[in-house]
């Protein structure tokens, strides 16, 4: 199973009244539990370490910039181990393709990507934050 039908499975089963979902491919094993309160993901085999944040669709009416979107359900991190520095801070310059942080799912350290290059307006989740799918993580004004 390709990342992106994974990612469109994860979205089906959190729009929907499902509580419980499992899907089983070759090597790859999905399984998918949520309640009102939280929602885990967990997944077996064949999941790439390295994945892009997605550009919200709209822009909140107050902010200007892109919103880069969490395409994972995990833990975040804004540096690459305890005691260093973060990726980026606010008002850095980030380049497209730049690691902004990191997913860790299911003990998968999973790199994200800026999608655009621009200044860093805002971080709109602290280290060690639980992130939804879906849920914004920066604000980047486009240079």
């Amino acid at each position: 199973m390709e990342f992106d039908n994974i990612v469109k499975l994860i979205k089906a089963v959190s729009d929907s009244s499902i509580t419980n979902f499992v899907f089983e491919e070759g090597d790859v094993k999905l399984s998918l539990e949520k309640n009102t309160q939280t929602q885990v993901v967990s997944v077996a085999g064949g999941m790439p370490q390295q994945i892009v944040a997605q550009q919200a669709e709209s822009k909140p009416a107050s902010a200007e910039g892109k919103v880069l979107q969490s395409i994972l359900v995990g833990v975040f991190y804004s540096a690459p181990g305890p005691n260093e520095e973060p990726f980026i801070k606010e008002g850095d310059t980030v380049k497209k393709g730049q690691i902004v942080g990191i997913i860790e799912a299911m003990k998968l350290m999973n790199e994200i990507e800026c999608e655009c290059s621009g200044v860093v307006e805002e971080i709109l989740v602290k280290d060690g934050d639980m992130v939804e799918y879906g849920q914004p993580l920066f604000r980047i004004r486009e240079a």
